[in-house]
């Protein structure tokens, strides 16, 4: 037996509006979170980004070294391509760890102070 669940409310949301955006776009708190996530974000894309070259760099003119057999048929090109997956998982969790600790909670309070009205 399912239960219900109420409809959603018929009341209309108050929107904030244009100038209460640009008043809390220009506050320091949301200044403080924009630039604690730029300061988390690009220096990580630039880093990603940089290793991605660098992989493909290698593939393309250093074949002898991407071919150096570690052991096996693994070779240091595999390492390295097994390495992006592992470097892009890691970054995605680190991400979602850091979003949840550090800018979520800041952005609610942004969000419920704009629906508020406060």
């Amino acid at each position: 037996m399912a239960t219900e669940t109420p409809p959603p409310s018929k009341s209309p949301t108050q929107l904030p509006s244009t100038e209460e955006f640009v008043a809390v776009q220009e506050s320091a708190e949301f200044g403080e979170l924009r630039s604690s996530y730029r300061g988390f974000a690009f220096p990580l894309t630039v880093a990603f980004i940089a290793w991605y070259l660098l992989y493909v760099l290698l593939s393309n003119y250093a074949g002898d070294f991407m071919g150096t057999k570690l052991f096996g048929n693994f070779n240091v090109a595999m390492a390295l391509g097994l390495g992006q997956f592992l470097t892009t998982f890691l970054i995605a969790w680190w991400y979602a760890r850091t979003a949840a600790a550090r800018f979520d909670p800041k952005a609610e309070a942004i969000k419920s102070r704009m629906e508020g009205g406060a």
